[in-house]
């Protein structure tokens, strides 16, 4: 069977708290899949949410910063925020109001630990054993127009492949790659969700066979410490936040 990237459009989830349990509830999982979730209607479900106008969008960016750096982009004519949060590179610490109705929407506090959650209730829902589930936000990349999609949090399944040691093709040992498995699933999924009214914050991934599931699988597997970080001179320009 082929793989196959499965849309699931929802009710519309809405700030400041949400519970979405329903919408897992209607879920046609099978053992195997891989669930990909927008973080934002995660984060409505937890209830991180904050009323526009109650406090200033900046101070809320800084509030949820690890590293942060405002600057007005001269060229471009807007303002920008760039910030790590949660050890993820990207603008506004990834806070959103678009499709929030009034709201500021925030990432859960851990996202990890809220993918654990739901895959755990989704395997004993669906009475299954392998099962994925991604986080997912939409991400600009440098020297690039337009988002794309990148993993924020994941549970179940093994985000990296390490192929140090393997030959390439004309015998060279590799030495330092590792194949990012996730991001461009993630990548895809978000593309299908779309980014303004498809009302489908869920896709899910059926047959796909290029991934390893590991119940004990993180994001920590996959984060790179800013200071270990191949453009860590690029990210040390941004401040650490201190809170």
């Amino acid at each position: 069977m082929k793989p196959e990237f499965i849309p699931v459009k929802t009710r519309v989830v809405l700030p400041p708290k949400d519970d979405i349990s329903d919408i897992l509830d209607t879920l046609d999982i099978k053992d195997g899949d891989i669930v990909f979730i927008t973080s934002k209607i995660l984060g409505i479900h937890e209830g991180r949410t904050r009323k526009i106008g109650e406090i200033e969008k900046e101070d809320l960016i800084r509030e949820e910063s690890e590293r942060y750096l405002s600057y007005a982009n001269q060229a471009g004519g807007f303002h920008v925020n760039l910030t790590v949060n949660q050890n993820v590179l990207i603008p506004a610490a990834g806070i959103d109001e678009s499709n929030a109705n009034g709201y500021y929407v925030m990432w859960p506090k851990d996202i990890d630990k809220t993918c654990k959650e739901i895959r755990e209730y989704l395997l004993r829902k669906n009475r299954i054993n392998k099962l994925g589930v991604v986080a997912t936000d939409s991400h600009t990349t440098p020297l690039r127009w337009g988002v794309t999609g990148i993993t924020v949090g994941l549970s179940g399944v093994e985000p990296l492949m390490d192929i140090r040691g393997k030959p390439d093709l004309f015998g060279r040992l590799m030495h330092l790659t590792k194949v990012n498995l996730i991001d461009p699933l993630a990548s895809m999924a978000v593309l299908i969700m779309g980014e303004s009214d498809e009302c489908t914050p869920i896709v899910i991934l059926r047959n796909y066979q290029g991934i390893p599931f590991n119940s004990e699988a993180s994001m920590k597997d996959f984060k790179i410490s800013p200071e270990e970080d191949l453009y860590s001179p690029l990210i040390d320009v941004i401040p650490k936040n201190k809170k």
